[in-house]
């Protein structure tokens, strides 16, 4: 490659509360050469993005389209309940849907938690947004339920957040085409899971000859190891002193000289 030739750059998107942080600095460590672009995107469009070619990989809020779409789940996030600092539930630790019942629980457009039945009352209408949402729990109109990446990413001084009992979680995972299982992928793969950099898996098989010089250096199985020398045999005698000492080593038989009975 020629100082004016550029590498490709690989193309990742996330959605809102996602971190990849950890995940990109891995990447330019062991890839300097292979920029990384990252773009945050809405979490219902980001299937689109990968389907259409706009990305190369996601890491995005399941779940994905798995006929057309491969996944590999990372982590699912707890789910929380934001409310005003001085709201009643503030004064539990872990809320349960019954304690909402009274409560105009938001439910924004954009949600990314899948629901059975929401619990409390809903509002008139659906906000556009979960930011649009927060502002709405800031001017005391009601609640809203997120996963708490969402909470973290939407902070403010007067709000806060408890956990949610008996509610629906979000997962995140890494999401790419399944047709477009490429070596860069691959390497993305081996750094969301944590593999070493020197590690194989997912970038084809160990080449043949090193296979073979491995093996070779392997003791056969089963085989023990050939001794390299017998035991020193004693001076004086192939087989050392007797029991009891007798001249040249020969042993005494104990029962010589002694006459038979009845004779």
């Amino acid at each position: 490659m020629t100082g004016s030739e550029v590498s490709p750059s690989f193309r990742l998107v996330y959605v809102p509360g996602v971190m990849p942080d950890k995940w990109v600095r891995i990447w330019n460590e062991r890839l300097p050469d292979v920029p990384l672009t990252l773009t945050q995107v809405p979490a219902g469009s980001a299937q689109g993005l990968l389907l259409g070619g706009d990305a190369d990989a996601g890491l995005v809020r399941l779940p994905v389209d798995r006929t057309v779409l491969s996944a590999i789940p990372l982590y699912t996030e707890q789910t929380v309940v934001v409310v005003p600092r001085d709201h009643l539930v503030t004064a539990v630790d872990t809320v349960s849907p019954e304690d909402l019942a009274d409560e105009i629980v938001l439910h924004p457009l954009d949600d990314v938690l899948t629901w059975e039945g929401l619990p409390g009352r809903p509002a008139l209408e659906r906000p556009a947004t979960t930011a649009d949402a927060i502002e709405l729990v800031a001017a005391g109109i009601g609640v809203l339920v997120v996963p708490l990446s969402l909470a973290r990413l939407h902070h403010r001084k007067d709000l806060t957040h408890r956990p949610l009992e008996r509610a629906p979680e979000s997962s995140v995972a890494l999401s790419w085409p399944e047709a477009a299982t490429t070596d860069r992928v691959e390497d993305l793969i081996g750094i969301v899971r944590g593999r070493t950099v020197n590690s194989t898996r997912g970038r084809g098989q160990q080449p043949a000859q090193e296979k073979k010089s491995a093996q070779e250096k392997k003791p056969a199985q089963g085989k023990k190891p050939e001794r390299t020398a017998r035991r020193q045999q004693p001076a004086g005698g192939s087989a050392g002193r007797g029991r009891r000492g007798g001249a040249g080593g020969a042993t005494r038989n104990p029962r010589r000289g002694r006459p038979r009975r009845g004779s």
